[in-house]
C-alpha cells in the first residue's frame, strides 16, 4: 500500500535562509543521556500527530494553531545549498535548560509529501541524524522526522523512541504510515555488531517493503557496500521489534530498517555513496506517491 499524503501545502514565501545539516547539527548538539525528557500525555501526542497531518494535508495555519497550543513552532525555512523550502516544525523548549525532548519535523514544501525518513536516535547512533538530511535533500516529497533526546535520556527507556509507542516520535510516524507513506528509518550499529558488514538492511516486522529492500541493498552493494540482508539470511540488528516497522506493518506500509556502520556514519564520501543508494529508493516513493 502506498498513497501520497494529500495535497501540497500552499504556503508560497521564500522562507528563513538555513543550512538544513548545520540546523539539525545545532539541534542535536545539545542532547546527552544526561539531558531531562519528559513523559508526553495521549492528548500531546495525539494532538502534535493530528496537526502534522494537517500540515500534510495542506492545512498550514489549523495546524499551526493547534501546534502552538502545544507549544511548538511552525516556519517555512529555505536549505541555501540545495534551494529546497520546507516546513519546519520545532518544539519551543529545545533551548530550555529542560528541553522536554519531543522531536523536530522537516516537510518539503514544494512537493507532495509521499514518504519519510526517521532518525530515532540522533546523536545515540553517531551520525544518522545527518545522514537523514542527505537523504531528505535525495528526493522531493520527503518527511523528515527526528526524535528530541538521547535514547538513555529520561526515566528508563522511556525515550528510546524506536521501541516504544507511547512518544510523540511514534505518533507522528504511525500518523504518516496511516496515511499511506512508507518510511525509512536510519541506525547505526557498533563494528563489533556485525564484523564483515557495512549495513545491515531489514523490512523489520513486516514485508511490504521487500521489494525496495532488495533495490536499496542492490544499490548499496554497486556502490561499494557490503550488506547484510534480513529477509534473505539471519542478520544482528534486524529490527523486528521496532515499534515504528510494527505500526507499518499494520498498515500493510513499506518500510526498512537499515543498521548503518561508524564508518558509513562519519560523513564523507561513505555516507555521500550510502545516500545515493537510499535515494533510489525514496524517488521511486515520490513518483508513485504523485497524485493522478
Amino acid at each position: 500500500m502506498h498513497a501520497g499524503g494529500g495535497a501540497a501545502p500552499s504556503a508560497r514565501q521564500g522562507g528563513a535562509p538555513v543550512d538544513l545539516a548545520r540546523s539539525v547539527a545545532d539541534y542535536t548538539s545539545r542532547f546527552g543521556p544526561d539531558r531531562g525528557y519528559l513523559h508526553p500525555g495521549r492528548a500531546d501526542r495525539e494532538g502534535i500527530a493530528e496537526a502534522i497531518g494537517l500540515l500534510l494535508d495542506g492545512h498550514r495555519e489549523q495546524a499551526r494553531r493547534q501546534l502552538a497550543r502545544r507549544d511548538f513552532t511552525v516556519r517555512t525555512v529555505l536549505d541555501r545549498p540545495t534551494g529546497h523550502r520546507y516546513t519546519e516544525v520545532a518544539d519551543r523548549t529545545d533551548t530550555a535548560v529542560t528541553p522536554r525532548g519531543w522531536g523536530r519535523v522537516y516537510l518539503d514544501l514544494d512537493h507532495h509529501p509521499s514518504w519519510s525518513v526517521q532518525v530515532p536516535h540522533p546523536v545515540a547512533d553517531h551520525g544518522t541524524e545527518q545522514l537523514g538530511v542527505r537523504v531528505l535533500r535525495g528526493a522531493p516529497g520527503g518527511v523528515l522526522v527526528v526524535a528530541g533526546a538521547h535514547r538513555a535520556s529520561g526515566s528508563g527507556n522511556s525515550a528510546d523512541v524506536a521501541h516504544r509507542r507511547d512518544t510523540v516520535f511514534h505518533a507522528i510516524c504511525a500518523e504518516l504510515a496511516r496515511r499511506g507513506l512508507p518510511g525509512i528509518q536510519l541506525h547505526g550499529f557498533a563494528a563489533s555488531s556485525a564484523p564483515g558488514y557495512d549495513v545491515i538492511a531489514s523490512t523489520g516486522a513486516g514485508s511490504a517493503g521487500r521489494r525496495e529492500g532488495r533495490a536499496l541493498a542492490d544499490g548499496l552493494r554497486e556502490h561499494g557496500f557490503r550488506v547484510c540482508r534480513a529477509w534473505a539470511r539471519t542478520c544482528p540488528l534486524e529490527g523486528r521489534t521496532n515499534m515504528q516497522g510494527r505500526a507499518a506493518d499494520t498498515d500493510d506500509v513499506e518500510f526498512l530498517h537499515v543498521e548503518f556502520s561508524p564508518e558509513v556514519r562519519a560523513g564523507g564520501r561513505p555516507a555521500e555513496r550510502a545516500a545515493d543508494a537510499v535515494a533510489g529508493v525514496t524517488r521511486a516513493w515520490a513518483r508513485s506517491g504523485v497524485p493522478d
